[in-house]
């Protein structure tokens, strides 16, 4: 629609103004130069809008004329009012159009004279004031732009998590429902992100102000449904083992009357042990009684909990020998001696010795060669070539902590062990229960993983440690056959984990492994043992590791005494190396030796030891059979005795394969040499 010439004329000196680039005013009138960029707001709100029904109308009269150019006379006066700074270019001005943030954030005033829409529902929501900390009023001091930037951000993010944590504490219905669907809420701000962790809701059970405390002891299966239960209904609760803390059993009788476990205590009351524990659970009586119990704080009468690092008073005796051993290791001249070729370092010769014994005890010399014998058969001191035990004369000797191996030895700690040796039997018997309660804390249901952090802050890890010292000059052919098998089973495994934790997991590189398992040492009766050693030199009568072309002990050794003279193929399901793909962890008893191998097996094979594939005629079975084959026979010989550890149907096809002549494929499955943690 074409515009008179009058409208024409308004627009033109519209735009005219509006195009100037600057203003100039009198020094008088700084006033308006310095309200010209905060005065934008304004100019937007008041802008002119010609529409062609005012052109039209303006165009009837000539009388109308001289109010449009009054209202152009205006216009322009309010233009000079608006004007931008002089080095900002002025286009055409477009109206703004604000969107509000998020109704659950807090809503910014808009500055003067721009325009926000709103929805409906907005326009009727209040939101509450944020009202401002005195410390902090509202200035109208100029600030650098860093620095207000930064404080408009803490504005809106302490506003942000006001709002929000409001909302959370009003009880409206219509909320609530929603607030407990998630317990999480993120606050996306610009370049900020804040996520608030609501707190949860205490649970029943931790609203208990008590202690749960329950005695117990190692391949206890009552203690142990006890101990699960409490673990299931997630409950805290205090587990005294008396078979790790055995002076605890003694409190035990006096406050029970009896020895017989497990017994659980609500605070300083006893509660019983897991026959109570079922009847008022079974009849809907036992929550009541625990809240009964346990609403009080404990006091100080009831069971204290174990306390890390003090170990039970023992009666200790030091060793008969000690005071000749004291004055050796002033008096003898220790240096080092070439012999046969070698150098042989701290050591001293056995006439040396005797000379010294005989002028500190005032004892002949036949009196001194055989203290001599009892220092050497009490492993104190050791031929330096291990030919006999102590003979006077031109025959060099070593005292134990002298020994080149020592440094590798993980349970010698700078002296040698001068207590009088305990029996083997009684380490060993301390060494299954120890590890036992470990596992049992420490060790998932199936025992095929390990919490090893947990494993080494322990106080059971703790004894542990300091028991494994007691070996340095026990006396181990002393013990039985299935005792000396339980005994090496159970040090191979606990090695593993105190290897891991020690020096850390070898993983699956192949010259790490070997050097943990032949580096990672204890001194056991005055000699070294590493975890090759056990399983190749023990275990295996001195057979060849896999991939190895010597053996683990030489002619002459005498650790082969130790040797069993016969392989039993059931021990690689006995003996854990700390990876995924090995059996589970398991410690072993002198009694049920045997029947508790032939489990492991049995449980190792069902599970995921091998699988059949009959269409193929092929056998999945672990490698553990390829690296130990020498130990189960031929393959024929091999798939018959894995036929034994089956359940029917496996055992069925299994011996079907390979009794109807056809051939038979053998697979070997990869091995995850990763920890089982």
């Amino acid at each position: 629609m074409g515009l008179p010439n009058g409208g024409a004329h308004v627009a033109t000196s519209v735009d005219m103004q509006l195009n100037s680039k600057s203003i100039e005013f009198p020094d008088g009138d700084k006033n308006k130069n310095e309200s010209i960029g905060d005065d934008r707001g304004e100019r937007k709100a008041e802008e002119v809008v010609l529409d062609d029904s005012s052109v039209d109308d303006s165009s009837n009269t000539d009388g109308d004329s001289d109010e449009i150019l009054k209202r152009e006379i205006c216009v322009e006066d309010e233009e000079k009012k608006e004007r931008l700074d002089d080095d900002e270019n002025c286009g055409e001005v477009e109206q703004t159009v604000v969107f509000p943030p998020n109704p659950q954030f807090p809503r910014p005033e808009a500055p003067p004279g721009v325009l926000v829409v709103y929805t409906e529902a907005e326009k009727t929501k209040s939101t509450p004031s944020i009202k401002r900390s005195n410390s902090s009023p509202e200035s109208a001091i100029q600030i650098p732009a860093i620095g207000k930037f930064f404080r408009d951000k803490s504005n809106s993010l302490s506003a942000a998590i006001t709002k929000r944590l409001s909302l959370l504490t009003d009880d409206n219905d219509g909320d609530s429902d929603k607030r407990k669907v998630s317990n999480v809420t993120e606050f996306n701000l610009s370049g900020l992100k804040v996520t608030v962790m609501l707190k949860k809701q205490m649970d029943e059970y931790e609203q208990f102000k008590g202690r749960i405390t329950f005695f117990s002891r190692s391949n206890c299966r009552d203690s142990t449904a006890v101990r699960s239960y409490f673990l299931d209904r997630k409950l805290r609760y205090v587990e005294i083992n008396i078979d790790v803390y055995p002076t605890r059993e003694n409190e035990l009788i006096e406050r029970t009357g009896s020895s017989a476990v497990p017994q659980i205590f609500f605070n300083e009351k006893l509660f019983g042990g897991l026959v109570t524990l079922n009847s008022l659970r079974n009849c809907g009586l036992l929550e009541e009684r625990m809240k009964d119990l346990l609403c009080r704080k404990c006091p100080d009468d009831a069971p204290a909990p174990p306390v890390y690092g003090f170990d039970d008073p023992e009666e200790e005796k030091v060793d008969e020998m000690v005071a000749a051993v004291k004055v050796l290791r002033q008096r003898l001249p220790i240096q080092d001696r070439l012999m046969k070729m070698k150098i042989v370092k701290n050591c001293f010769s056995a006439s040396e010795m005797v000379e010294v014994l005989v002028q500190q005890f005032d004892c002949g010399r036949k009196k001194a060669v055989e203290m001599g014998k009892q220092l050497a058969r009490r492993h104190f001191i050791h031929h330096v070539f291990g030919e006999n035990e102590f003979e006077d004369g031109n025959h060099y000797y070593r005292f134990l902590e002298h020994e080149p191996f020592i440094p590798r030895c993980y349970n010698f700690r700078g002296a040698t062990n001068d207590l009088e040796p305990k029996s083997a039997t009684l380490i060993s018997q301390k060494l299954a229960k120890i590890m036992s309660a470990i596992l049992e804390s420490y060790a998932s249901e199936d025992g095929c993983h390990l919490d090893y952090l947990g494993i080494s802050n322990s106080e059971e890890f703790r004894r542990y440690v300091n028991l494994m010292q007691e070996l340095q000059r026990v006396e181990i052919s002393t013990l039985s056959v299935s005792e000396r098998l339980a005994f090496f089973l159970n040090l191979h495994n606990a090695m593993v984990i105190h290897g891991v934790i020690s020096v850390g997991h070898p993983g699956s590189a192949v010259i790490d492994r070997r050097s943990f398992n032949s580096d990672f040492v204890y001194i056991i009766g005055g000699l070294p043992y590493s975890l090759t050693t056990i399983v190749n030199g023990v275990l295996r009568n001195n057979r060849r590791a896999p991939y190895s072309f010597t053996k683990s002990f030489a002619s002459g050794d005498k650790r082969v005494e130790l040797a069993f003279p016969q392989v039993n193929p059931l021990i690689h399901f006995g003996l854990c190396n700390g990876t995924k793909s090995s059996p589970p962890v398991r410690f072993f008893t002198p009694q049920g030796i045997e029947s508790e191998l032939r489990f492991a097996a049995r449980e190792f094979l069902q599970r995921d030891g091998i699988q059949i594939d009959l269409a193929k005629r092929t056998v999945h079975i672990t490698r553990i059979f390829k690296w130990f084959s020498a130990d189960f026979g031929h393959e024929k010989e091999m798939l018959k005795w894995i036929s034994g550890y089956l359940d029917a149907t496996k055992a069925g096809l299994l011996l079907h394969l390979s009794s109807d002549g056809g051939a038979v494929h053998i697979v070997y499955q990869d091995y995850d040499w990763s920890i089982n943690c």
